[in-house]
């Protein structure tokens, strides 16, 4: 699993443009600039749709004025998901919502899980981090994938 002081890895998450599924590379995303990046299970799931996202909505202002320069959501889910997500939960220039829909980076970071026993397939450990030019400078992950307490943005916001 990555750690603190770890470049994040190689990968391409994807997101729904104005020209339809746009490639969005990790060094594009994070190089020469300072990026929450956290991760949910599944887009629309309880825990995430009423604990987890819009805590980083609330809080994007806050986020800015420690000199984030973007917020970015990403799940296991298809990019038209996280687009209708990100649309319904009022996430638009606030927080991007990107999907790994192959788990790509999911698993180059570790943070992958088998939820399989729930019908959910293989899904990303909920977790929240600052990378700095892709460095990460905070990290916390959660024990369990229905439960944020390490991973909110006000706790995030008291650590950078």
């Amino acid at each position: 699993m990555v750690k603190v002081g770890d470049t994040i890895p190689e990968a391409t998450l994807k997101r729904v443009g104005e020209s339809g599924i746009e490639d969005v590379p990790t060094k594009d995303l994070f190089s020469g600039r300072k990026v929450v990046l956290f991760g949910v299970p599944g887009a629309y799931t309880p825990t995430c749709s009423q604990q987890h996202l819009p805590g980083y909505i609330q809080n994007a202002e806050a986020f800015r004025s420690k000199g984030v320069d973007a917020i970015a959501c990403m799940a296991v889910n298809d990019p038209f998901v996280m687009k209708a997500w990100g649309a319904s939960e009022g996430a638009d220039n606030k927080v991007i919502l990107l999907s790994d829909g192959n788990a790509e980076l999911t698993k180059a970071m570790g943070l992958d899980f088998d939820g399989s026993g729930a019908g959910l397939g293989l899904r990303c450990k909920r977790f929240a981090m600052l990378v700095d030019n892709g460095v990460i400078k905070a990290l916390q992950v959660e024990d369990s994938p229905g439960v944020v307490e390490r991973s909110g943005a006000e706790k995030l916001l008291e650590e950078i």
